[in-house]
Formats: structure tokens, C-alpha cells, sequence
């Protein structure tokens, strides 16, 4: 089956098949389908539930949503999704653990997608990558990770080794993704990026404070450089003020892209 649980093992191939299905669906002309899909989500979660619930409805899947907590039981996944595969045909999971997906998609019995663990957040990287692709080549860019080791990192690092994009991460040493390229000095790294991306410190805001990106920085990166800090992100924190006002900010016009990108997701589980 196609589960998109990680974007290791995909292949550019793949990742054009993606795209041209996003295309599709983007010029509305995606295929329709003829089912429901179970969407497990937190009541926390805004971007990427509002994206894929609308995007199932508009492809012609009635989205079913339940709290990821629903997953949480002693039940046999097998037997999870046995009973669900008579209502539903596909399950888009956003929970903390991975390992929850692993088992779901190991029934080999519905398609599972990946919206989000704490291992890493495939779809939110596609869509980035998809919205890149719009006017620039993703795979002649140069693109620096600022922040700590965590899923946005590890989805990004997924993405350098699937399909050979040149990236590497810039924070203090302690908080490296394992065999990312890094590059402890910000301000030198900044100089060669094409895209800069953020994540939000969670528990390690005071070592990444000297990490913070700021206008000035941004001022010292080629022309066309793209900012798209992952949100959620907070102004005077991982990002400065002056840096979500700077004309390199791409976050939002960027983010438009997780629908159809979504949907080609889905399509492509779907047909199988």
C-alpha cells in the first residue's frame, strides 16, 4: 500500500508524481473519489487539520475526525483498522508516536498518512518543496535548517537524503539531527542559503537565542532567498519581527500549498 509515513525510501520519481498530482488538483482537475477517510487530530492542531479535512471533502472523501487519543488502547491495530476498513478508506494520523502509524499501516489493510509525529512531519516539507517548485528548481537551491534536532529537522533531513537536496543545520553542536551537514556559525551559513527555514526551540530557547533569524541576517543571504519559518512560530523568539516583515518571508503564501499537495497525497494511497 502507499502509506506516507516518512519521506525516507521515496525517490524524485515519486516526488514528481506528487506534484503533477497537486497540479491537477490545483487547476481542479484531480480525480474525485467515492469514500470517507478517518482523520485523527488534536484539538491544537489548525494548519494541517483545516488543509486535509477540507482537501478529503473537496476530492469527494467525507472526512471523519476523532482525537488522536482514540488510537490509545489496548486493541490489536490490526483489529483497529480490520473494523474500520468497513466504513473508511483511508487514515490520515497526526499523534505523537510513530510507532502508533507503524502498527496501523503494518495491517496492510487501509492506506495510513503521516500528519505529523514528534519524528518528523512529511506532508508540511512536500508542500514546501511543491511551493518552491512553483518558480525555482528545489534541487539547485541551497536550504539551512535553523533550529534544534526534532521532527521539522528530521522531516527536512528525510528530504536531503530522499531526493539529494543541498542542506544543512545551523545551531549549537549539542542539538544536531545526526549526519545532517551543520554549520555551528549562523551568520557564515546564512550567506549561502537560498531557503531558510525555522522551527520553534521548544525546550532549548535559551542555547538557540544566538540562532534567533533577524532582518539584518536575511540581509545577508543571496537575492531571491526564501524565509519559511514552520509555524507555529513566535515574533521575537526563533524569528524577529522585522524578519516576518522582511520581503524573503514566503510562510504564508507557501502554506497555501498544503491542500492540494494533501490531496495528492491521498489520491495516491487511494489508488492503489
Amino acid at each position: 500500500m502507499r502509506h506516507l509515513l516518512s519521506l525516507s525510501g521515496l525517490s524524485r520519481h515519486d516526488l514528481s508524481d506528487i506534484f503533477a498530482r497537486a497540479k491537477s488538483f490545483e487547476g481542479g482537475r484531480g480525480p474525485i473519489m467515492d469514500g470517507a477517510a478517518a482523520l485523527f487530530f488534536p484539538a491544537s492542531s489548525l494548519r494541517t487539520r483545516v488543509s486535509f479535512e477540507r482537501g478529503a471533502a473537496e476530492m469527494g472523501l467525507q472526512p471523519i475526525v476523532f482525537p488522536p487519543e482514540t488510537l490509545d488502547k489496548d486493541e490489536d491495530p490490526i483489529d483497529v483498522v480490520g473494523y474500520l476498513a468497513s466504513w473508511v478508506d483511508l487514515l490520515v494520523v497526526r499523534h505523537p508516536d510513530i510507532e502508533v502509524l507503524r502498527g496501523l499501516a503494518g495491517a496492510e489493510t487501509l492506506p495510513v498518512i503521516n500528519a505529523m509525529t514528534n519524528v518528523n512531519h512529511p506532508c508540511e516539507v512536500l508542500s514546501d518543496l511543491y511551493a518552491l517548485a512553483q518558480d525555482a528548481d528545489p534541487f539547485g537551491l541551497k536550504f539551512l535548517f535553523v533550529g534544534a534536532d526534532g521532527n521539522i529537522a528530521r522531516a527536512w533531513w528525510e528530504a536531503g537524503v530522499a531526493f539529494g537536496i543541498d542542506i544543512e543545520q545551523s545551531c549549537p553542536a549539542e542539538l544536531r539531527v545526526p549526519g545532517m551537514p551543520w554549520n555551528e556559525d549562523l551568520r557564515d551559513a546564512m550567506r549561502g542559503a537560498d531557503v531558510v527555514i525555522t522551527d520553534g526551540p521548544r525546550r532549548d530557547a535559551d542555547a538557540l537565542a544566538p540562532y534567533r533569524v533577524t532582518g539584518e541576517l536575511l540581509d545577508t543571504a543571496p537575492d531571491n532567498v526564501r524565509f519559511a519559518p514552520c509555524p507555529p512560530f513566535i515574533r521575537g523568539r526563533e524569528v524577529s519581527e522585522d524578519a516576518v516583515d522582511h520581503p524573503s518571508f514566503v510562510g504564508y503564501r507557501f502554506k497555501r500549498h498544503l491542500t492540494t499537495v494533501q490531496q495528492a497525497v491521498m489520491s495516491r494511497a487511494l489508488e492503489t
